[in-house]
């Protein structure tokens, strides 16, 4: 109950005329409750730590790329195998090596980003330009993707590992 700040509503806290007025309750309380974003219960746990909370972030982006990025490394070096007789082969060729480079620089973004502090006031305006940077190329990066599956490069993963389309 030491987390709840009570005061009784007195009638003097009616600004109305008297006859607009409710007469005083002696068990009415106006209840007020502290307690802090993100937490369970009121005044349980302390603040969120935004720096925290934006490394970890990063680091699930980061960990997510690397993935993107060895897939895309497999399908390249499927398509390499095939050779210049496969249907399609200079565009995946293009477009896995934009998208492998792409995933480099927002690698970099996503390390850069996890290593400054978010709590410095000075640096919160460079974090949020380089946060807009990386989910731009994101962006970019899913959209070269979707067009890598469009053009085929799920059929040579299928042939590089000798299974029947």
């Amino acid at each position: 109950m030491n987390r709840l700040k009570t005061r009784p509503v007195l009638s003097s806290d009616c600004r109305l005329p008297a006859a607009f007025c409710l007469p005083p309750a002696p068990t009415a309380l106006l209840v007020t409750l502290s307690f802090r974003p993100g937490s369970p219960s009121p005044g349980s746990s302390p603040l969120v730590n935004l720096n925290r909370y934006a490394t970890k972030k990063s680091l699930a982006e980061s960990l997510l790329d690397m993935a993107l990025f060895m897939s895309n490394a497999v399908q390249l070096k499927a398509v390499l195998d095939r050779g210049p007789s496969f249907y399609n082969y200079f565009a995946l060729v293009t477009l896995l090596s934009i998208s492998l480079m792409l995933q480099v620089v927002i690698g970099i973004l996503l390390v850069v980003m996890a290593l400054m502090n978010l709590n410095e006031v000075q640096k919160q305006w460079r974090l949020n330009q380089l946060n807009n940077a990386a989910t731009a190329l994101i962006f970019i990066t899913v959209m070269i993707n979707i067009f890598i599956t469009a053009f085929g490069a799920h059929r040579i993963g299928l042939l590089a590992a000798g299974t029947p389309l």
